[in-house]
C-alpha cells in the first residue's frame, strides 16, 4: 500500500517550504505566506526526476524573478538523507531534480513485497462510494452505449476500490412510468394479433416494433394460453409486462456477467413509487418552494437557475416523470443509504439534464459536488474500414451479446477503455481480434505471457526469481532497466489519478506503455546466459513487470494469460 512516487513529492514539496523559510529567516527572500508546493514529473528525461514550477508561481507575489527565487531555494535545500543527488535551476525559472537510483531500486523492492497488492492506496480511507451504471431500460437487449457505459463504470469503481473507497455498484432499474406503460401496450397489441390475427388490434404508433416484443408475446401465450384475453386492458398490459421485464432483466445480467459486471444492488424504480419515497420526495419539494403549478402539471422550481424547460415533475395527468423519480432516488441514495459520493455514467445525449439534476440534488440540502456525473460518448464500430451497424448472425443493431461472441470480453473491455470517456471512440472489430502486435490488448497479454514463459524456462534450469533482500539491485544500471523501473514505479501514481479524475483509460495507456519498456529492456538486456548476480537482478526485474502487469489487467477484469 505505498505510493512510492507520492512518497517523494512529499518529501521535495517539504524541503522546497523549509528552504523558503530559510531564505525568509536569512532575508534573502520577504516574509510571506508558502503556497502549496506542486511537484510533477517532467515529460522530458533531461528536466530530472521530479520538478516544480514554485518559482514561477511566486514571482507576482513578491516581485521577483523566478531565477532569483529558484537560485535562493537551490540555496537554502537541504538534501541530506534523501534520495535526492542534484537540484538544478532550468529554463524561465523551473527547480529540477534528480535522484539516484536508489530510489528505484527500493520501488523494485515495494513491488516485490506487496505483490498482488501492489497499486493499491488509501487516498478514499474507506468513504462509501456507489457507481451506477448502465442502468438501461428493461425494455430490451443491452446496446453499444451500454457496452461503452458498462465497461467504463466498471473500471472506474475498480480504480476506487484500489484507491481505498467502500464502492457499490448499482444498477437502476426503470421498471416503472411512460416507457413501461408503452412496453405494455405494445406486447398486450402483439399478444391479441398472435391469438386473434394481425387486424384483430392496431398496434400503437408509438409502441416498440422490436421483433423482441413477438417473441415475448409468443412465449407467455406457450406457458400460459390465451387466459390474458378476459382480463381488463389494464391488468393485461400490467402481467405481460412483468414477465417480459424480468425475462429481459435476466438477459441483461447473464451478459453483464459474461461481460464481467457483477453488481451488489439492482434497485427498482418501482420501490420508490410502492415505498412511498416518490410521494414524500415531491411533498419535501412543495413544501420547501422547490416546485410550482403551471398548466395542470407541476414543475421543479430550481435554487440556481430559471431554466425549467423540461423539468415537469408531475404531468397534466398525474403520472411523475423520469425526472420525479430520479429525484427521489437520489435522496434515497444519500439520504437513506448514506453514500458520501454517488457517480453516475450518463451517455452524452443527456448533458442537459446534468445541471437539472444537481440543482435537484441542491434542493434536497445535499451539497451538489457530491455528485459526479461521468458523461461518455458514443461508439462507432468498423469492420473492413465501414462502419457497422448490424450484427453479421442476427442482422439487427448490434447487441452487447453479439460483441462479445465476436470479439470476446478481454479485447471490450480493454478498446472501451482506451480513450477518455468524453472522447467519441472508433472500435475496430478487424483489430480486436488480431493475433499481432498491432492489436494493443494482445500485445499487453503477450508481454505478460512472455515473462511467465522467460520465469518457467529459467525454472527448469534450477533458476527461481531470488528473494529481494538476497539480490543486488545495483547492478541494474542500463537505460533500459533503470526506464522499465521507473515505469513500474509509477502504478500506485496512475491509481490515484485515474481515481481523481474518473479516467480509467490512463490504465490501458499505463500498461501499454510497461508491455513496450518491457520489450525494449528485453531486446537490449540478456536475463539468460548474464553473469550469475546480474541475471537474478534482471530477473527480479522481469517479476516485477509481471506482477503490475497482472495487477492491472486484474483491475480491469481482463485476464492475464500465461501462455499464448
Amino acid at each position: 500500500m505505498t505510493n512510492l512516487i507520492e512518497n517523494i513529492k512529499v518529501t521535495i514539496s517539504n524541503l522546497i517550504v523549509q528552504a523558503l523559510s530559510k531564505a525568509m529567516e536569512k532575508g534573502e527572500l520577504p516574509e510571506f505566506q508558502i503556497p502549496d508546493v506542486f511537484i510533477e514529473i517532467p515529460r522530458e528525461k533531461g528536466h530530472g526526476d521530479f520538478s516544480t514550477n514554485i518559482a514561477m508561481q511566486l514571482t507576482k507575489l513578491l516581485r521577483m524573478p523566478p531565477q532569483k527565487i529558484a537560485d535562493s531555494v537551490i540555496n537554502n535545500i537541504n538534501t541530506e538523507g534523501t534520495y535526492i543527488k542534484r537540484v538544478e535551476k532550468a529554463g524561465p525559472g523551473f527547480i529540477n531534480f534528480y535522484l539516484d537510483n536508489q530510489w528505484l531500486y527500493e520501488g523494485l523492492k515495494i513491488i516485490k513485497n506487496e505483490d498482488r497488492d501492489y497499486g493499491r492506496i488509501n487516498i478514499g480511507k474507506g468513504q462509501k462510494v456507489m457507481v451506477e451504471f448502465v442502468s438501461a431500460n428493461p425494455t430490451g437487449p443491452l446496446h453499444m452505449g451500454n457496452a461503452r457505459g458498462g465497461a467504463l463504470g466498471d473500471c472506474i469503481a475498480g480504480v476506487l476500490e484500489a484507491a481505498g473507497y467502500d464502492v457499490t455498484r448499482e444498477f437502476y432499474i426503470n421498471d416503472a412510468g411512460n416507457q413501461i406503460e408503452k412496453f405494455g401496450a405494445s406486447l398486450e397489441a402483439r399478444y391479441i394479433q398472435l391469438l386473434k390475427g394481425e387486424n384483430a388490434v392496431e398496434f400503437p404508433e408509438d409502441g416498440y416494433h422490436g421483433e423482441d416484443i413477438i417473441e415475448h408475446a409468443r412465449a407467455y401465450i406457450a406457458l400460459y394460453g390465451d387466459s390474458l384475453l378476459n382480463e381488463d386492458s389494464q391488468t393485461r398490459r400490467k402481467k405481460l409486462a412483468e414477465y417480459a421485464v424480468q425475462k429481459n432483466i435476466s438477459d441483461i445480467k447473464k451478459v453483464l456477467e459474461d461481460y464481467g459486471i457483477v453488481y451488489d444492488v439492482w434497485f427498482s424504480e418501482k420501490s420508490l413509487y410502492e415505498s412511498g419515497e416518490l410521494e414524500q420526495t415531491l411533498k419535501y419539494l412543495k413544501d420547501n418552494g422547490y416546485t410550482e403549478e403551471k398548466e395542470g402539471a407541476l414543475w421543479f422550481r430550481s435554487p440556481d437557475t430559471e431554466d425549467e424547460k423540461e423539468a415537469v415533475l408531475v404531468r397534466n395527468n398525474g403520472i411523475p416523470t423520469y425526472f420525479a423519480s430520479d429525484i427521489a432516488y437520489h435522496r434515497n441514495k444519500f439520504q437513506k443509504r448514506g453514500f458520501d459520493w454517488v457517480i453516475n455514467l450518463w451517455g452524452a445525449d443527456h448533458h442537459g439534464h446534468v445541471a437539472r439534476m444537481k440543482a435537484a440534488v441542491k434542493a434536497l440540502g445535499i451539497d451538489p459536488d457530491r455528485l459526479d456525473i461521468v458523461l461518455f460518448q458514443l461508439v462507432r464500430l468498423y469492420r473492413n474500414g465501414e462502419i457497422v451497424r448490424m450484427s453479421k448472425r442476427t442482422g439487427k443493431a448490434i447487441s452487447l451479446a453479439d460483441l462479445l461472441e465476436e470479439v470476446g470480453r478481454d479485447a471490450a473491455r480493454f478498446f472501451f477503455n482506451m480513450k477518455a470517456s468524453g472522447s467519441h471512440l472508433d472500435f475496430d472489430l478487424d483489430l480486436a481480434v488480431k493475433q499481432t502486435n498491432e492489436n494493443p490488448v494482445f500485445y499487453v497479454q503477450y508481454a505478460h505471457a512472455r515473462i511467465c514463459s522467460i520465469i518457467r524456462l529459467l525454472e527448469s534450469e534450477g533458476v527461481k526469481v531470488p528473494e529481494v533482500n538476497e539480490t543486488d539491485l545495483t547492478l541494474l544500471k542500463e537505460q533500459e532497466e533503470l526506464d522499465l523501473i521507473k515505469k513500474l514505479v509509477e502504478y500506485p501514481e496512475e491509481i490515484k489519478i485515474s481515481a481523481q479524475t474518473l479516467e480509467p483509460s490512463r490504465l490501458t495507456r499505463y500498461v501499454i506503455d510497461v508491455a513496450s519498456s518491457f520489450h525494449s529492456f528485453y531486446n537490449a538486456c540478456r536475463v539468460k546466459g548474464a553473469e550469475e548476480d546480474l541475471m537474478k537482478a534482471r530477473l527480479l526485474l522481469v517479476d516485477c513487470t509481471r506482477i503490475v502487469i497482472r495487477n492491472v489487467l486484474n483491475l480491469l477484469k481482463i485476464s492475464a494469460p500465461e501462455r499464448m
